[in-house]
């Protein structure tokens, strides 16, 4: 049988409700509010061009005409479809070298501290500041074209960012660049976190330093690598300074990931109510999948 709870217990209960109860209620309108009315906007075709404030949306109202077009709209999937090939190259790229990194930096060596900083250094740059970088380095006479010269001893002036192809490989490059160190930091704390006892028993027992790897190391960092991989996807969902500093989603539309596609239709065409219809529809999306993929983990 349970004890009932004591009065000592109950006000304290009270007294953190109480004293907890204004934040709780500001978090709840700063998340609920915004997402309350970018529903009501999704459902009309309501624009600033209108010449009304967006209480007056209904006004407008067209049900759900904009997620109906949401079906049509063959920009909007290309988009999304070059979102979802940045994501599929990036992450494992940035994944594979953050853990050969991670792997190397376990032990002590000379210089480890020095190396360390470097390493990290890209993930500082604001990433305006990294697709302008990348922005010179890709030019026809940057340092790339220069440096390719050297290798073939003949002039190289490959036009990377006005070509649909090399544009969104010189963006990807950029990506790899300046997010690997955020998954090497990650993957080096969970392999910090393996047991040294356990290494060392498979030592004496024979185990290769590959099958250390694979039966104790992994096993033990797999909690760590879906939240790294998590991280990363979302990020590179969402890549867009970077992008529109490099590319502007040029040439034509050959770069235009989904944050590009919303922020050219949100300031260049004003239809907000079909804006707030895709962010919607990506935000259900993408909480399905959070959802599934944390299911997954605690499995």
């Amino acid at each position: 049988m349970t004890s009932a709870p004591t009065p000592e217990k109950d006000d304290g209960a009270g007294l953190g409700l109480r004293l907890t109860l204004p934040a709780q209620v500001l978090v709840l309108f700063i998340s609920l509010f915004p997402l309350l009315m970018q529903l009501y906007i999704s459902l009309t075709d309501w624009s600033p061009l209108s010449g009304m404030a967006w209480p007056r949306a209904w006004e407008f109202w067209n049900t759900f005409a904009n997620y109906l077009d949401l079906v049509s709209d063959d920009r909007l999937w290309s988009a999304l479809g070059r979102t979802a090939l940045v994501m599929a190259v990036c992450v494992p790229l940035e994944f594979g070298l953050g853990l050969a990194l991670a792997t190397l930096f376990v032990d002590d060596f000379p210089g480890k501290r020095v190396a360390y900083s470097i390493l990290i250094m890209p993930m500082m740059v604001v990433p305006a500041v990294a697709g302008y970088m990348f922005f010179m380095l890709f030019q026809s006479g940057g340092p790339v074209n220069d440096i390719l010269s050297w290798f073939t001893a003949e002039p190289v002036s490959i036009a990377w960012l006005s070509d649909p192809t090399l544009a969104l490989i010189a963006v990807m490059a950029a990506d790899i660049w300046q997010w690997t160190p955020l998954m090497f930091l990650i993957l080096l704390a969970g392999l910090v976190g393996v047991p040294d006892d356990q290494i060392k028993a498979a030592t004496l027992l024979g185990a290769s330093p590959v099958q250390r790897f694979l039966t104790i190391v992994i096993p033990r960092m797999k909690t760590i690598i879906v939240i790294a991989l998590a991280i990363r996807c979302i990020e590179a969902f969402k890549i867009f300074d970077t992008l529109y500093i490099m590319t502007g989603g040029g040439p034509g539309v050959a770069t235009e990931t989904i944050s590009v596609y919303i922020y050219k239709i949100t300031t260049q065409d004003l239809i907000w109510g079909y804006v707030a219809a895709i962010a919607l529809a990506i935000l259900l999306v993408l909480s399905l999948l959070a959802v599934w993929a944390m299911r997954r983990m605690a499995k």
